[in-house]
């Protein structure tokens, strides 16, 4: 007995009609109130965080494979302004599509003279070619999906895997298994993006130092080296001896730099212990951005003696 397997013979037509014309300009009828805003933000977030990601990438991938270099500002901004002005003609927001702009790229383009053929074959294609377009098998589309995730993957990184940094690993895995079980992109690269974060904080915390010597007058230095932030205050407090110091220090920040509250909070803690040892503290070689900051905190803390 022989059995014929039934193959699925859809094509886009069935699935839906892809026949348009020209948008006619259209203010949204929607109530300009608070109400409003409060439904469409969080929609309008999302998309627009979705749309500039995939919009990055693919301008990531497009300068890999022509070895240009595009500019970022530039795409991030246009494409806003024409989402904004979309809306008005009734049309849906959009951004770079990574299949298309792969398609475009691997068949020799490389000015923005074929982005704009593109664009208007598309449009002839939905005013004029809609009933042609829609007679494609839906098959044929997926197995052209298939393809183009085939080469937008980084195959050659599943060889040096198990080499990432566990931070990179972990980063990857969560917002992976955020985006399969969430199904939110823009709420994955939110994880990702924090949980990078703190990574970075964690490692530069770590990486703060000093180094000690007593000059020819008696006088101890201490040159910070790393950056002083939330992170770091325990382990820069760490570093001094106060017993055990003499009776000047200097401080010097010329390879480091203050970057919130708590590192001002931390050198008023530290000239404190030394102020009620009776002895004198210098902060030298402070940027002016960190000079700037201490004298706004002024009021608030008291940082004892800064050259």
């Amino acid at each position: 007995m022989v059995t014929f397997l039934q193959l699925d013979t859809k094509t886009v037509g069935d699935i839906a009609s892809i026949k348009g014309g020209f948008p006619p300009f259209h203010i949204p009828a929607v109530p300009f109130a608070l109400e409003t805003l409060k439904i469409i933000f969080p929609y309008a977030a999302i998309v627009a965080g979705v749309g500039l990601i995939e919009s990055l990438l693919t301008l990531n991938i497009v300068d890999e494979i022509t070895e240009t270099r595009g500019n970022v500002h530039i795409e991030t901004l246009a494409q806003g302004t024409a989402n904004v002005f979309s809306g008005f003609f009734s049309g849906m927001g959009g951004c770079a599509m990574i299949g298309q702009s792969l398609i475009n790229v691997s068949n020799g383009a490389r000015a923005r003279l074929s982005g704009i053929v593109a664009s208007v074959m598309l449009l002839v294609f939905v005013m004029f070619g809609s009933s042609l377009i829609e007679k494609v098998p839906m098959a044929a589309l997926t197995g052209l999906m298939i393809m183009v995730s085939i080469g937008t993957f980084e195959w050659a990184s599943l060889k040096t895997f198990n080499k990432f940094p566990r931070a990179d690993i972990l980063v990857m895995v969560l917002v992976t298994l955020v985006t399969v079980f969430m199904h939110n992109l823009a709420l994955a690269v939110l994880v990702g993006v924090i949980i990078a974060a703190l990574v970075f904080a964690w490692e530069s915390a770590k990486r703060i130092r000093a180094r000690r010597y007593i000059d020819e007058n008696g006088i101890k230095h201490y040159d910070i080296y790393g950056s002083l932030f939330f992170a770091s205050t325990s382990t820069f407090t760490e570093k001094f001896d106060v017993a055990n110091d003499p009776e000047k220090i200097i401080i010097s920040f010329r390879e480091s730099s203050l970057l919130d509250m708590s590192a001002i909070e931390a050198l008023n803690k530290i000239t404190e212990r030394y102020h009620k040892q009776g002895k004198k503290v210098y902060l030298s070689n402070l940027s002016l951005r960190c000079r700037r900051m201490i004298r706004n905190a002024d009021s608030v803390i008291d940082v004892n003696i800064f050259e």
